[in-house]
């Protein structure tokens, strides 16, 4: 019987360590040895008050990837918990109609290209050979065009009615604007050719960051609007928890706080810091949303109930005596410890309270704390021998 009952004292005591910290301790717990027997001394711990809240565990950022044009789902990239590289494709939408789009875009952008080449030509031809000095349409020989050239246009600009300057100034100043035409036709083009790539884009979801797929709310084949989540991504090297914090509680908080906290997975206790306190409380539960860092291979994920011990300042500081686990011996159905008196042990029934931070267990009554108790009492030892 009193195996059973320390077998059921030894898990409920480890279901609590954690729960309470303590603060400075009076002195060592490092076992000493006296009369043969394996000793420590009985510790008084201060204990602050403090505060159990619950909160979930969350990734250190997660995204929902949203549809961003309607379309059929033709790829997904994998199920839930594929791990993808910042860049990867995580999901396609058909873009079928679009690519055809783009491959005529691309072709008036070679259009427009060869347009400004031959205005560009045009326009050296004007600057270099001027066709107002021209000879063209030679009939016969040429002597009409020829005397055209040099007798006619010269005496008609000698009597104003005409001016070869101004005329090559215009030709010129045309085939300028037939540069600036062309130039800009090609820049129409390319523009029209990015706004399709920009497009293109929204038929692909892309990952911003290494991480791994969460939920997926599409199936290849699926036809999405707009609007649609697609899928959740999240980066979960790094697990937060995200609690609740009672307002009168959160004003004991500060960032890089350290607090102790325990997830539902099962492993022990561990260091949370306080990584982001919100700057206002919510109007209707009174609460402050705080978010903690846990420390990097915690066993756990997402989704997971969490726990926090958080400093509770309306509480006073109390003296609390303790002593190793080791010392306690269960003989009945209560604790008890041997205590040094006088050099000979004596057994003397105590109350335990919680695990404590250090590993010790917190004793109620029947301790004052500095007496000297012996670490795993033989069974066959009896009091006063």
């Amino acid at each position: 019987m009193g195996n059973h009952v320390r077998i059921a004292v030894g898990l409920f005591a480890a279901s609590l360590l954690g729960a309470f910290s303590g603060a400075a301790l009076a002195q060592s717990h490092a076992p000493a040895s006296s009369g043969g027997y394996q000793t420590a001394p009985v510790m008084i711990t201060q204990l602050g008050g403090s505060a159990i809240v619950g909160g979930t565990v969350i990734p250190f950022k997660e995204v929902t990837l949203s549809a961003q044009v309607p379309g059929r789902v033709i790829f997904l990239a994998g199920a839930e918990g594929h791990r993808a590289a910042e860049g990867e494709v995580l999901v396609q939408i058909d873009d079928a109609d679009l690519q055809a789009r783009r491959r005529a875009a691309v072709s008036q952008v070679y259009q427009a290209e060869a347009a400004l080449r031959n205005s560009y030509m045009q326009y050296n031809r004007e600057l270099y050979s001027p066709r107002v000095n021209s000879i063209s349409g030679f009939p016969g020989m040429g002597i009409p065009a020829t005397f055209d050239q040099f007798f006619t246009r010269g005496f008609s600009s000698a009597m104003g009615q005409s001016s070869p300057g101004l005329e090559r100034q215009a030709d010129l100043y045309a085939q300028g604007v037939g540069v600036d035409q062309a130039s800009s036709g090609l820049t129409q083009a390319q523009a029209n050719l990015e706004s399709i790539d920009a497009t293109l884009n929204d038929f692909r979801a892309s990952a911003a960051f290494d991480g791994i797929v969460m939920r997926k709310h599409v199936e290849v084949g699926d036809t999405v609007q707009p609007g649609m989540p697609l899928i959740d991504f999240a980066f979960i090297d790094y697990l937060r928890i995200e609690a609740d914090v009672p307002v009168r509680l959160a004003a004991g908080l500060s960032e890089g706080m350290l607090v102790p906290a325990r997830l539902d997975s099962g492993g022990g206790p561990v260091e949370a810091r306080v990584a982001q306190i919100y700057p206002v409380a919510d109007p209707k539960r009174h609460t402050v949303t705080v978010k903690f860092d846990l420390p990097l291979g915690t066993r756990g994920g997402p989704g997971m109930y969490a726990e926090v011990t958080v400093p509770d300042a309306s509480v006073p500081t109390q003296a609390q005596t303790s002593v190793p686990a080791e010392a306690l011996v269960w003989r009945g159905s209560l604790p008890s410890v041997f205590v040094l008196e006088n050099g000979a042990p004596s057994l003397r029934v105590v109350r335990v309270g919680y695990p404590l931070a250090d590993g010790s267990i917190s004793v109620v009554s029947g301790l004052s704390g500095g007496e000297t108790v012996i670490l795993s009492p033989p069974s066959s030892l009896v009091s006063g021998h």
